[in-house]
């Protein structure tokens, strides 16, 4: 299978952390998010748009009780200078990562080091909790249709560490939430949630791993780059 294309893996993006409505309106794809974040919560483009299209993603925004929210990629290079010239601002520029499953599992994780399971056990969200991802995210998770994980980290001790969330869409898997508890950061934990969710991926017929980042976390984008991923593309949002 080639690596997937930027358009593919918005594919994955849309269907492993899934909006409770998708609605076409105009040059629009308008997000009924629900409270789960910007990611399920934004208006793209469906195709050219100019500025006499902006009152449009506005109003039904609004409609939705949701803030005026664009997500800009590659390829928006138009809508980008027309929100701009609006006053939007640029807020959470995200990169996206993507690997081959094979490439990033040797060697894999130590045993029960991190444990893949469905439905979350409740420790998965008290961590997921405190790190801010509450009951609206946890929906978003239980909406995605395809093959779905948590990956449950946990310390030499066997005490829960860290958790995260993969789904996969047409052979390719997205991971999503991954948060390490504070005070067990920098001890491997992410690095044996990100191996063993690739097993996991690998194991249900995924060939390719990707997920998004905040460009400003320099700290997760080396642990991915050391698991052989490769930074593919970027988008950005802008917010009234």
């Amino acid at each position: 299978m080639a690596a997937p294309d930027l358009e593919a893996l918005s594919d994955v993006l849309d269907s492993t952390w899934p909006a409770a409505k998708l609605q076409r309106l105009g040059p629009w794809i308008v997000r009924d998010g629900q409270g789960g974040g910007k990611r399920v919560s934004s208006v793209t483009a469906a195709g050219p748009v100019t500025d006499a299209d902006i009152p449009q993603a506005e109003a039904a925004l609004a409609a939705l009780d949701q803030p005026p929210l664009f997500m800009i990629r590659q390829g928006d290079e138009v809508m980008d200078a027309v929100l701009a010239a609006r006053g939007y601002r640029v807020v959470d520029p995200v990169v996206i990562y993507l690997g081959r499953c094979a490439d990033m599992i040797d060697p894999p994780p130590p045993r029960l080091s991190a444990i893949p399971h469905w439905p979350p056990l409740a420790i998965t969200e008290d961590i997921w909790a405190e790190a801010g991802i509450g009951p609206a995210r946890i929906a978003v998770m239980r909406r995605a249709t395809g093959p779905k994980t948590v990956v449950l980290g946990r310390t030499r001790a066997d005490r829960p560490a860290g958790v995260a969330f993969v789904a996969i869409h047409d052979k390719i898997a997205m991971l999503h939430a991954l948060e390490v508890i504070p005070d067990f950061r920098r001890q491997g934990t992410a690095n044996h949630i990100l191996r063993q969710s690739a097993i996991w991926a690998q194991d249900q017929g995924a060939e390719w791993f990707s997920l998004v980042v905040t460009a400003a976390n320099e700290n997760a984008r080396r642990l991915y780059a050391s698991l052989n991923m490769q930074l593919v593309g970027h988008y950005h949002y802008r917010m009234a």
